[in-house]
C-alpha cells in the first residue's frame, strides 16, 4: 500500500464529502463559496483519493472544513495521518489559531489533536456543531 499527502484541487473534495458528510443532498451542498481561496489536502491510497480536508487562511488564523475518510476507510488512522499534515502545514505558515465547526460526536477526536471547544455552537441539518480551536503555543 503506498500512501501519501498532497494539496488538490476543490473539485477533487466534492465526491468524498458528498458521499461521507451529506449523502441525502445533491453534491452543490458541499460546495462552499470560497473554496478557490482555500487549500485542499488530499490521502491518497495507491491512487485513490481516500481522504479530504480544506484550509481557509485569514491573517493568523485558519480553519479547516469539509474534512472526510470515505467510509469504508474510517478507523484505520488515515484521518489522523490528514489532520496532522494539516497542523504541521499551519505551524510552517506561522498561524496562530487553527479552529473548525465540529460535529458534536467528532468532538474527543479533536480533543485528541489537543483542539479546546469554546463555547460557542450552532446546528445545520439537524447536526449539532462545537466550534472547536488550539492556538500556535500548542498546534
Amino acid at each position: 500500500m503506498n500512501m501519501k499527502v498532497t494539496e488538490i484541487f476543490a473539485e477533487e473534495t466534492y465526491d468524498l464529502r458528498s458521499e461521507v458528510m451529506w449523502p441525502d443532498k445533491s453534491q452543490n451542498f458541499v460546495v462552499l463559496e470560497d473554496d478557490k481561496e482555500g487549500v485542499h489536502f488530499g490521502l491518497w491510497k495507491d491512487d485513490k483519493i481516500i481522504s479530504v480536508i480544506s484550509l481557509f487562511i485569514k491573517g493568523n488564523e485558519a480553519q479547516f472544513r469539509k474534512f472526510a475518510t470515505a467510509i469504508l476507510e474510517q478507523g484505520y488512522g488515515f484521518g489522523t495521518i490528514l489532520l496532522k499534515h494539516l497542523m504541521t502545514f499551519v505551524v510552517d505558515k506561522k498561524i496562530n489559531r487553527l479552529w473548525c465547526n465540529a460535529r458534536a460526536d467528532k468532538v474527543s477526536f479533536y480533543e485528541s489533536f489537543g483542539m479546546r471547544q469554546t463555547s460557542q455552537s450552532f446546528k445545520k441539518g439537524g447536526i449539532r456543531y462545537i466550534i472547536m480551536e488550539k492556538h500556535s503555543q500548542t498546534i
